[in-house]
């Protein structure tokens, strides 16, 4: 009888899933960790666990700076959009998203089964809600704020 490799047929099922979804962030994560896997490349599995969403994070910060470091948004616009109140209440949902994200990224990291139910949740949401695939690390947090654990 064949050996069934169990964790590359649930990278597979979060592959069709983001396939289906139409969520191609976890698509892609997922067809590359197995081609990582297909080719034997394990060695490169605790990098990316310890380093991963670190390096995720730069990048999506990179991403949300370019405007301004490209000088698409002016530091004098800034400072007067920054005076409104909408403004205002955007900074301290920054610090609360902020701080559920690190509490989520804790969650992730001592807590790694609850990873799977996160991205499940993800791709359901996006795939039948109509959601935005960004929030596993925030939903982690909000999950280390119902279950007590941080």
């Amino acid at each position: 009888m064949s050996h069934l490799d169990l964790p590359a047929i649930v990278i597979l099922v979060f592959a069709a899933l983001g396939i289906f979804s139409n969520n191609n962030s976890i698509a892609v994560a997922a067809v590359v960790l197995l081609l990582i896997r297909v080719v034997n490349l394990h060695q490169v599995f605790p990098w990316i666990e310890k380093y991963g969403v670190s390096v995720g994070i730069i990048i999506l910060t990179m991403g949300i700076l370019a405007p301004l470091a490209s000088g698409n948004i002016e530091l004098p616009a800034l400072l007067q959009t920054l005076a409104h109140w909408k403004s205002l209440i955007a900074v301290a949902v920054g610090v609360l998203v902020a701080y559920l994200g690190s509490r989520g990224v804790v969650v992730m990291t001592n807590q790694p089964t609850l990873v799977t139910g996160l991205m499940l949740g993800t791709i359901l949401g996006v795939a039948f809600f109509r959601g935005v695939p960004v929030g596993p690390i925030i939903a982690a947090g909000i999950l280390s704020l119902v279950i007590g654990k941080s």
